[in-house]
C-alpha cells in the first residue's frame, strides 16, 4: 500500500471512532506563545513534552532549522498573526543539537536534485533571475548563533509590538534538554 492510500485508510477509521474527540481546543493558544522549530522528526513529540505543551496551548510554526531567513516572509507573517490574530503574547525560537541545517551547504542539497530531474537549465536561470542558490539553501555553522539570529529578527520587526518577549532555546533531541539562549524577558 502506498503511504497515501496508508493515510487515508488510518483517517477514515480515526473519524469513525471518533478518536478527534480527545484533541477538541480553540484556535486560541490557552499558553498565549507562538513557537518557532524545526521540522526534525525527533522534535515532533519530544519538543511539546519537554515544553510541558499540550494540543490547544501554543502555535507551531515548523520549518528547516528554525531559521528565518526573510523577515518579510511566511514564517514572520505567522508570527504576527499568531500574536495580532490568535493572542500570542510570546514568541519562541526553539533550535536544536545535531540539525540536519548545520553546515549544510547547496553543494550537498544541487546533486540530489539534478538527479530527480531539476535540469542545471533550470538552476542557471535561477542564478541568471538574481536568485543566488547558493546562499538560499546554505545552512548555519552554529545553532546557538541561529536561533540569536531568528530572535533578532523577530524582535526588531517594525510590526512587532515592542513590548513582545522573543526568547530562543535549543533543544537536546536525544534528551529533551533546553538550553537558554536569550532571555526575552531581558534587554
Amino acid at each position: 500500500m502506498r503511504i497515501l492510500d496508508e493515510v487515508l485508510a488510518y483517517n477514515e477509521r480515526f473519524v469513525e471512532d471518533k478518536k478527534y474527540e480527545e484533541f477538541a481546543t480553540s484556535k486560541i493558544p490557552d499558553k498565549k506563545m507562538v513557537i518557532l522549530t524545526c521540522m526534525d522528526t525527533r522534535l515532533l513529540e519530544l519538543l511539546p513534552h519537554a515544553l510541558n505543551v499540550k494540543n490547544g496551548d501554543v502555535k507551531m510554526i515548523k520549518n528547516a532549522g528554525a531559521v528565518l531567513k526573510h523577515p518579510f516572509g511566511s514564517v514572520m507573517r505567522s508570527i504576527l498573526v499568531a500574536v495580532y490574530q490568535l493572542k500570542a503574547d510570546e514568541v519562541l525560537v526553539i533550535g536544536h543539537h545535531d540539525c540536519g541545517m548545520g553546515g549544510l551547504k547547496a553543494d550537498d542539497i544541487i546533486p540530489n536534485m539534478l538527479k530527480r530531474g531539476v535540469s542545471q537549465k533550470t538552476l542557471d536561470t535561477l542564478e541568471y533571475s538574481g536568485i543566488d542558490v547558493q546562499k538560499w539553501l546554505k545552512g548555519f555553522n552554529s545553532v546557538e548563533e541561529n536561533v540569536a539570529h531568528s530572535v533578532d529578527v523577530i524582535k526588531n520587526h517594525p510590526l512587532l509590538p515592542e513590548n513582545t518577549p522573543v526568547h530562543g532555546l535549543v533543544i537536546d533531541p536525544a534528551t529533551g534538554k533546553l538550553d537558554l539562549v536569550i532571555k526575552g524577558y531581558e534587554k
